[in-house]
């Protein structure tokens, strides 16, 4: 597994330093968030693109995570030449994925959104949220949708009842990434250092054994200003990664 950050950690961070924490680290990439705080987004000039490439010099961007609703309710165009942006985007950066939100549940249209881009580049991952929380509910979009694949965000299916175990079986060989964190509770999310919340990572570590795509590191500040800076849970990542929790 390697092992990423995610630049919703960091609001308002410049680039450089988020960077920087990451090689400080020893982190293998970042998840980029196309957020305007993180100053990477589709409107970006080239000369904009290329300041960010610069800025990231050898540390892959392994995943820019958009904000695109695939199987939002409405005409498939809008959604289609937004997901198109990122991947342009995606594609200046050397991102391996593009991530998108389900929206909503309308299976039909996110799977001949996916179709739309299917041989464009890069692979486009569809994250269990939202309106399709568990991966049994994003496993039947999927099914319709073969060049795409899943972010597992340990998180959601699981406050919505879904055991780690099976979230696992629906995803299959369709997991790219997983988003790590933890939580006080199912009802209250306020990210909290991992290994201190009720989030059942130990029971996801333990699955996730041989699996060899992207672990990302998700530490919401952007949206839970009060919660410390993500150096704060930084350690708890790498203990997380190592097999060391023994919850």
């Amino acid at each position: 597994m390697r092992l990423a950050l995610s630049t919703l950690g960091t609001p308002a961070t410049p680039l450089a330093d988020v960077a920087a924490l990451a090689r400080r680290y020893g982190l293998d990439g970042l998840e980029l968030r196309l957020h305007p705080e993180t100053g990477v987004h589709a409107g970006l000039d080239s000369a904009e693109r290329a300041a960010v490439a610069r800025t990231l010099g050898s540390l892959p961007a392994f995943c820019l995570s958009g904000y695109v609703r695939i199987c939002a309710p409405g005409p498939d165009r809008p959604v289609v030449d937004a997901l198109r942006a990122d991947l342009r985007l995606a594609r200046d950066l050397g991102a391996e994925f593009v991530r998108v939100f389900p929206g909503g549940d309308d299976r039909a249209a996110g799977a001949r959104r996916l179709a739309a881009v299917a041989h464009e580049g890069p692979t486009v991952l569809v994250e269990t949220h939202d309106a399709l929380p568990t991966g049994e509910a994003l496993a039947a979009l999927l099914d319709r949708a073969p060049h795409a694949g899943a972010i597992w965000d340990l998180l959601h299916p699981w406050r919505h009842g879904e055991q780690p175990a099976d979230t696992l079986r629906h995803l299959g060989d369709r997991l790219r990434c997983v988003q790590i964190k933890d939580a006080a509770s199912a009802a209250d999310t306020t990210p909290v250092p991992l290994g201190t919340g009720t989030v059942p990572l130990t029971a996801a570590r333990a699955l996730l054994d041989g699996f060899d795509g992207w672990v990302s590191l998700e530490w919401e500040r952007t949206w839970y200003r009060h919660i410390p800076p993500v150096e704060h849970a930084l350690p708890g990542a790498l203990s997380w990664l190592a097999g060391d929790h023994a919850r």
